[in-house]
């Protein structure tokens, strides 16, 4: 699409010459007031727009005041036969993004539009990206409707606009980084950085470099001065994960910031304020650590201010079925592939399952289950049997084959699968019956697992556990 540029002046010769000038490259729409520029601007939106400042009636700078104002706001920029340092000064105050002087040299004209016009296109991608942000890790994103979880969400958007020192506790894999953000997103701070450390990750001298930044020379190898993530999140949140991991001296360091809001840099003196949020999670009771003597009791005070606890997902069965089709339409349309969906007996058996892994399992199974899959439908017998849990062990090893069945057609399959007796271990049984099912079939495996009455899916998995099993034709 074609840039759309207004230009504004008095003059007739200047505003129509810069028309012509400009018409090979540019929509080009011309104005010879601000009254008229600003009918103008009403009746259709412009990506540049060039005024000239001084004009009869209203002057330039209230065109640039219009413009700006706009819903799409165009760039601006100021032409003028009156140049001067203060002119310029004013018009860049009041949003133009570059200043010319007349007579206007054209090729340093067409430059500053081009300039201008990648200026505004990284301004709605940024916009764009702020909004994308805004929806995914908005308290309205998160997915879930039980009762634990909206009590968690309720006290979200209390503590989010205050300037508050939080504390997240939960299970590992139950979210506590995505509620951070949506702390942060909710907050006055959600343009500023959101910052995230995961302490267990990182040595104690690593960390303390990361979090406070190093002076040139603090260290062997510290060959220059760096910031750490406390200066990169001014104005933001810093979001400290497995706070309970940390070292008793970086604790002490903690403390002082969360006392003074100042830090000092490894290998530094000079304290130096910040404006930062802190939020911190945990896996881990932080009163016990305090027992043990490893966690301060005052630091532990100082982050206690308001606690959020994450309840795990094995309390949340209502939100399951939600939170399966999210992920599974996620990653469908991710990879490209048909949409997958669960019969209700797989939803009932994955809903019944404890998920030790939380969220952070049931995404990955998700994702697993639609890239190996690619459409289609999940029953139960498709699912892993450890999402079964006793009843898969009870449906693998009660299989028997009615002795008046007649074997599957097209191959040399008879007589049924023995029962196995109960003296045997749940292994041991299906091992049993999965040899017996491919000797009888002659290694045919489609017809092993009919016999079984398993899905292929599950037998093949069943042999790739068991390989010393499997008697199939080389």
């Amino acid at each position: 699409m074609v840039p759309s540029v207004l230009i504004v002046d008095d003059e007739k010769h200047t505003r129509e010459g810069l028309q012509q000038a400009l018409a090979d490259t540019y929509d080009v729409s011309i104005a010879a007031s601000a009254d008229e520029a600003f009918n103008l601007l009403d009746a259709q939106p412009f990506d540049v727009v060039l005024t000239d400042l001084r004009m009869p009636g209203k002057s330039g700078l209230k065109v640039i005041d219009k413009a700006l104002a706009l819903p799409q706001r165009p760039a601006v920029l100021m032409i003028t036969a009156y140049g001067n340092i203060d002119t310029a000064v004013e018009a860049m105050k009041r949003g133009a993004v570059d200043f010319l002087t007349k007579p206007v040299n054209i090729e340093r004209l067409e430059v500053l539009i081009q300039r201008a016009l990648k200026t505004k296109t990284l301004e709605v991608e940024v916009q764009q990206l702020h909004e994308r942000l805004d929806e995914k890790f908005s308290v309205n994103g998160i997915v879930g409707h039980s009762p634990n979880l909206t009590a968690v969400l309720d006290r979200v958007k209390l503590v989010a606009p205050s300037r508050a020192t939080v504390l997240i506790d939960g299970e590992s894999g139950t979210g506590k980084e995505l509620i951070a953000q949506a702390i942060h997103q909710a907050s006055p701070r959600a343009r500023a950085p959101f910052i995230a450390v995961h302490c267990a990750a990182l040595s104690e001298n690593l960390l303390e470099s990361e979090l406070f930044g190093h002076e040139r020379g603090a260290f062997t190898g510290a060959t220059e001065r760096r910031i750490g993530r406390f200066e990169a999140a001014v104005g933001g949140t810093l979001f400290l994960d497995e706070i309970g991991e940390i070292s008793l001296s970086t604790q002490v360091k903690l403390l002082r910031f969360l006392e003074t809001k100042a830090i000092e840099r490894v290998g530094g003196s000079k304290p130096i304020d910040l404006d930062v949020r802190l939020v911190a999670a945990t896996n881990r009771r932080l009163e016990a650590l305090v027992r043990e003597g490893k966690f301060r009791e005052d630091l532990f005070f100082r982050l206690n201010v308001v606690r959020i606890e994450l309840p795990p997902l094995r309390t949340r069965a209502d939100d399951i079925p939600l939170l399966l089709a999210h992920y599974l339409k996620l990653f469908s349309e991710e990879n490209g592939h048909p949409l997958l969906s669960l019969e209700p007996g797989a939803i009932a058996t994955l809903k019944a399952y404890a998920w030790p892994g939380n969220i952070r399992e049931l995404r990955n199974f998700c994702e697993n289950a639609v890239v190996l899959r690619r459409g289609g439908k999940l029953s139960e017998y498709d699912l892993d049997p450890k999402f079964r849990g006793v009843a898969a062990a009870a449906d693998f090893t009660r299989i028997v084959i009615n002795p008046t069945s007649q074997p599957p057609t097209g191959g040399g399959a008879s007589g049924p699968v023995a029962n196995v007796g109960p003296s045997l271990s749940v292994e041991d049984n299906e091992k049993h019956l999965l040899r017996e099912a491919l000797i009888k079939s002659r290694g045919n495996r489609t017809q092993a697992a009919q016999l079984m009455g398993v899905s292929r899916r599950t037998l093949h998995r069943k042999i790739a556990q068991w390989p010393e099993l499997d008697v199939t034709d080389k």
